[in-house]
């Protein structure tokens, strides 16, 4: 990250004309290039589709919270501050890996990598959309919601987002961010936090394990390039990586029927969860079995229908 800079002499500080420089330049660069471009980068920073994803999770979350009859212009307000936040916390994390991502194949033709975007801009933009996604949150829903997101942008950014080049432990510090998404949704319909938060929370807290290590386990080459140290990377043999993602599959299948056990919902999603949960870990013992990436990505598919048709299901069946 780039150090703050102080400007000691604006005529004869060296550190102030690099200041300088760099506004011009910045400046000119957004006279000269294409507007349409730099809005379609600025967005693509937010990575829409985790957004999207987010914002299900989230959805869901106040859905399952709600009491009494849904409050639509609060959900309303839910869901944009938590857009402005997420998609701030996804431009700011591109910003802090614009190196990383320039060294791996998947990731060297993202916006800032790829020279299209000067770093200050996507700084810039990160934060501000962050704060105001913040801010919003803390106005139009709740401060316990804005507390929980914050919680979220903190831990992914400062935590999550260096470890990964540190210590495999990163897949289950980022899972915690991952997972508050209908955290912010439940504390967003009742004000406070309750078992059933803390169900949705371990739900989509174990989904990522499986779901991560697949991805892990497909890219790992990219992944060791680029010096991050998830697990499939110094797991050369797979051993470890294939335990984790059976047991991730199984605490997932065990957690994802608490709903029904306490309440939230009935035997309709019982019965499905059980459903999804077993052919989950299937893929998971295949996987085990069978070490491929023709094996990950298959995780990989079943982990991406799985989630969808659960949360579809939480919300048809609520109690």
């Amino acid at each position: 990250m780039t150090p703050p800079t102080q400007i000691i002499d604006r005529d004869s500080s060296p550190v102030a004309e690099g200041v300088s420089i760099g506004r011009s330049e910045l400046v000119i660069g957004l006279a000269t290039r294409d507007r349409r471009q730099v809005v379609t980068d600025l967005v693509a920073l937010t990575k829409p589709r985790v957004v999207l994803m987010v914002l299900v999770t989230t959805v869901v979350g106040y859905y399952v919270g709600l009491s009494g009859a849904p409050d639509y212009g609060r959900a309303i307000h839910l869901l944009l501050g938590t857009l402005l936040a997420a998609g701030g916390t996804l431009a700011l994390n591109q910003y802090l890996e614009r190196d990383v991502d320039g060294r791996m194949e998947r990731t060297r033709a993202r916006p800032l990598p790829d020279g299209r975007l000067a770093p200050l801009e996507a700084m810039l933009f990160g934060s501000a959309i962050t704060v105001a996604g913040l801010v919003y949150l803390a106005v139009f829903v709740n401060a316990v919601a804005a507390a929980v997101t914050v919680a979220t942008v903190v831990l992914y950014l400062f935590l999550y987002t260096p470890l990964k080049l540190r210590s495999p432990l990163c897949t289950l510090v980022g899972a915690i961010p991952g997972a508050l998404p209908p955290v912010t949704g439940w504390v967003a319909a009742r004000g406070e936090l309750g078992l059933g938060a803390w169900v949705l929370f371990g739900i989509l807290f174990l989904w990522q394990l499986p779901h991560t290590l697949a991805i892990a386990r497909l890219y790992r080459d990219d992944y060791a390039r680029a010096g991050i140290r998830l697990l499939p990377v110094v797991d050369p043999d797979g051993t470890s990586t294939e335990r984790q993602v059976i047991t991730g599959c199984l605490a997932l299948l065990a957690v994802s029927l608490l709903p029904t056990l306490i309440g939230m919902t009935g035997p309709i999603y019982f019965g499905g969860a059980l459903v999804l949960g077993i052919v989950f870990v299937a893929f998971g013992v295949w996987q085990a079995c069978t070490p491929s990436t023709t094996a990950a990505r298959r995780v990989l598919f079943a982990s991406l229908l799985y989630l969808p048709l659960l949360l579809a299901l939480l919300a048809f069946d609520k109690g």
